[in-house]
């Protein structure tokens, strides 16, 4: 989730049909030396450091595998979801963002990508971007019996309520995330309140990911919205309860995501599809490099481990990506030639 609204397209449709009219390079002549072969056909790139947690780590793995690797001249540049893309539909700009969630754009992204200005990659997370509402593992251990959001809120006594003795707590989002509307909208729709609960504003992020530490040191229930990847699972074993019902898109955008939603109907969250996402420009001139975005992908549960790394030892996203290159060879070399891999671990 990530703290990524289900944002308007309408600001982007303007950026559609300006994209169309941007004018492509043509791709760079190679050099006959082997050297300066690699580099030319990658030469310059920009690459979009989104500022979230795994879209930092990414980009500094691009940032190592492409410069290292393939001899491109690499620049980081800040990045978020909208300004991004917005930016790459209008002026070709950056040329790769290494963890797009599309879902949010992707009406104007698919017209881009037939126009051909830009191009998917791989899909970074394999697993997809996963929303819900978890609980901790031991609780199912405990209780096999449950498995849904309904079994759940058959038990408010394994998911006291600090503040409501008697009741049984639905952790919330923090105020001003998208999350916050629809896991309210959840409470309601699955009749929480009349089966003993209270929904509970936990603050902020900090807050959030407080609760489920506190919950876990502890060995206490807990309940609440939360979503993958993330530095929090990486740490502590939860389970995302099964909505029991599918995702229904048009109930979603109506009603389950508004702050005036009278009668939200129960509703499974959407797997959120990530990503990376390059220009026609770079397709065209990268090279060999373009092949290691199309195979460029990793598990949740690979990124929640790394995340939790950074988290434990306040490591930026250039630490990170130093970490998992050096740790989990395994994994990365199957997305590189044989001659990239040696040279990536030669510079580490």
């Amino acid at each position: 989730m990530r703290r990524i609204p289900h944002l308007s397209l309408a600001i982007l449709t303007t950026a559609v049909a300006l994209a169309a009219c941007g004018k492509k390079e043509e791709a760079p002549v190679v050099a006959p030396a082997a050297a300066p072969e690699v580099a030319q056909a990658c030469g310059k790139v920009t690459v979009a450091n989104m500022n979230w947690q795994s879209a930092e780590v990414l980009a500094n793995i691009d940032n190592i595998v492409l410069s290292k690797g393939y001899g491109c001249e690499v620049e980081l540049v800040p990045g978020d979801t909208m300004p991004t893309m917005t930016a790459m539909m209008e002026k070709g700009q950056p040329d790769v963002a290494p963890e797009a969630w599309i879902n949010a754009v992707r009406q104007p992204l698919e017209a881009a990508i037939k126009e051909g200005t830009l191009h998917y990659g791989a899909e970074s997370l394999k697993d997809g971007g996963v929303e819900g509402w978890w609980v901790p593992k031991f609780v199912i251990d405990a209780n096999p019996n449950i498995k849904t959001i309904d079994d759940a809120l058959e038990h408010p006594e394994l998911f006291a309520s600090s503040e409501d003795k008697g009741k049984g707590a639905v952790h919330n989002c923090p105020a001003g995330w998208n999350c916050q509307l629809s896991t309210a909208n959840a409470f309601k729709a699955w009749g929480a309140k009349e089966k003993g609960f209270v929904l509970l504003d936990t603050g902020s992020a900090a807050g959030l990911d407080g609760s489920i530490a506190k919950a876990n040191e502890r060995k206490q229930g807990w309940l609440g919205y939360y979503w993958a990847p993330t530095s929090i699972l990486g740490k502590y074993d939860m389970v995302k309860l099964d909505a029991g019902v599918p995702h229904d898109k048009e109930a979603w955008e109506a009603c389950n995501a508004k702050v005036d939603c009278d009668n939200p109907v129960k509703n499974d969250w959407a797997r959120a599809e990530v990503y990376t996402v390059i220009t026609d420009r770079f397709q065209k001139a990268g090279g060999p490099a373009v092949e290691y975005l199309n195979k460029r992908a990793w598990s949740n549960d690979t990124v929640n481990a790394l995340l939790s790394w950074m988290s434990d030892n306040q490591a930026t996203g250039a630490d990170g990506a130093v970490q998992f290159l050096k740790t989990q060879p395994e994994i990365w070399t199957q997305w590189v030639s044989p001659e990239a891999a040696e040279k990536i671990k030669a510079s580490l």
